[in-house]
């Protein structure tokens, strides 16, 4: 059962549990994004530069897909209380302004003793696979 405040304790979770996570990326996102992380890279930014790059276009932060992650875990599954200790993440494909970026997650390990959720992390744009990694989690106990 989730804690409104806490959302999911380790005594919760099992292997296999998901959450999922929404948003589609916005020009206001991109600057937001920019100003408080300090990447001002023209690539983000500047479509006349980005139009000389691989990408032909403007990409969003690769961050930004990982702060979604971040979002997902801290609101969807497991919720408010569990905090970051590692993430990886691999990126495979650009992500645009106006893509709509699906976070899914799921646990795949616990850590009793330790009281570690690891989950793995993946973000979808369509049914394309733009992000993938793994997280683990210091989880709340009831105890």
């Amino acid at each position: 059962m989730i804690d409104e405040l806490n959302g999911l304790y380790f005594e919760d979770l099992s292997v296999g549990l998901r959450g999922v996570f929404a948003r589609t990326i916005t020009e206001t996102d991109i600057v937001q994004f920019s100003g408080v992380s300090g990447d001002n890279s023209p690539v983000h930014l500047n479509e006349e530069y980005a139009k000389k790059t691989r990408f032909k276009t403007r990409i969003a932060h690769g961050a930004l897909c990982g702060a979604y992650i971040s979002a997902c875990m801290a609101t969807r599954m497991p919720g408010p209380g569990c905090i970051y200790v590692r993430q990886t993440l691999k990126f495979l494909a650009p992500v645009h302004i106006h893509d709509t970026v699906i976070v899914r997650v799921e646990v795949t390990a616990l850590d009793d003793k330790r009281k570690f959720a690891t989950l793995v992390t993946r973000c979808f744009v369509k049914q394309h696979l733009v992000v993938d990694g793994e997280a683990v989690l210091l989880m709340p106990t009831r105890t």
